[in-house]
């Protein structure tokens, strides 16, 4: 391949990891700013959260773009390939991070409208958690570093062990109490909310151990989440 080719292709490479990192970045600050919205009760922040998830969307697709570039006209092999394919799964993740804080936002407008209850502090510590989860990731990403990955993926239980906790905290709330069930259920789909957000993240740790590696972690994916035995259904789409 000719040295200019080369540098070409290496400088499309390095564009779609700086999307990447870009669209890392923005969905840090949103699950950041969607948190602080729910602790501190700010509806000012709740709303720009909101709109400022058309960020992430407009980033993912700038992602896609290049990918298929780079796919259709250098039809990448080995490690090249994989980071082709890596930067696209990662880009989707990212994108429904994104789509689950911007949600959380939305529910902080209406919680934001109630009395608050104590255990709203404790959520907010599961969503420093899982943001704490993604920027490791994040990290792990940049640096290709897929021991600090599976450390990711083997923390994914502590986010589950948080949202069993809140999980039945809140079902006694709503048993004791049937006035605060509404209540209640809102902070339930910020904690799923929550809990996908650490599944997302584990993803791109297990995308990471393969980019580098060239082979995804053997092992099953340490889950603790008792509560999908349950017959309420927590969904989370926008």
């Amino acid at each position: 391949m000719p040295e200019h080719t080369v540098r070409a292709f290496d400088a499309e490479l390095d564009g779609l990891s700086a999307t990447i990192a870009q669209m890392g970045g923005q969905a840090e600050a949103q699950l950041a700013d969607a948190i602080e919205a729910i602790s501190r009760r700010d509806t000012q922040l709740a709303e720009r959260t909101i709109a400022s998830d058309v960020r992430i969307d407009k980033a993912e697709r700038e992602a896609e773009s290049r990918a298929v570039r780079l796919l259709a006209l250098r039809q990448p092999v080995a490690m090249d390939l994989r980071e082709t394919i890596a930067a696209l799964k990662i880009a989707s993740d990212l994108e429904r991070i994104g789509d689950l804080a911007k949600n959380i936002a939305k529910r902080a407008l209406v919680l934001n409208r109630e009395p608050p209850l104590r255990v709203v502090q404790s959520l907010a510590r599961m969503g420093r958690q899982a943001l704490s989860q993604l920027n490791s990731v994040l990290d792990a990403y940049s640096q290709r570093d897929p021991a600090r990955a599976q450390e990711v993926w083997l923390r994914d239980e502590e986010i589950d062990e948080h949202y069993n906790s809140l999980f039945r905290e809140l079902l006694t709330y709503m048993m004791e109490d049937p006035r605060t069930i509404g209540h209640c259920t809102h902070l339930l789909f910020v904690a799923k909310n929550i809990e996908r957000i650490g599944d997302h993240a584990t993803n791109i740790a297990e995308t990471v151990h393969f980019l580098v590696k060239g082979e995804y972690l053997a092992d099953e994916r340490p889950k603790s989440d008792v509560t999908s035995t349950t017959n309420i259904d927590f969904q989370t789409k926008s």
